[in-house]
């Protein structure tokens, strides 16, 4: 089957997406993000999988990461860490869903190392 493959990242951490656009990997410089799970630099067997199998990588905002968060959390019950809802947050971009209204869409969710405290701080208005 014809798939396109996105990988997601946070804007204060977005080496993968600043290396895909330049063509080489690009080291990260002091990134900020409430998805810690995404503060380490790309790997050395990272970057060729991504240059092979990635069509794009689209970044957002810390509060559209807890906005997924909350999501997950309200709707589904499902307890998922900022850096595993990174992909999701990217899905319900206003700009995603209108360049993908009638295709499927798969995301994957992962890590549900979170602190329950973390919600009362992040909460959003």
């Amino acid at each position: 089957p014809s798939i396109r493959v996105y990988g997601a990242e946070p804007v204060g951490a977005d080496d993968a997406h600043r290396s895909l656009i330049a063509g080489k990997p690009l080291p990260m410089h002091h990134p900020q993000t409430i998805a810690d799970g995404l503060l380490t630099s790309l790997g050395d067997w990272t970057w060729p999988l991504i240059q092979s199998h990635v069509d794009d990588i689209l970044t957002v905002s810390d509060s559209e990461i807890t906005g997924a968060m909350t999501l997950l959390w309200s709707r589904m019950k499902q307890v998922v860490e900022p850096s595993g809802a990174v992909a999701l947050a990217v899905a319900l971009t206003e700009g995603f869903q209108s360049r993908h209204q009638s295709q499927r869409i798969g995301v994957v969710l992962s890590g549900g190392n979170v602190d329950l405290s973390f919600f009362h701080r992040h909460k959003q208005p």
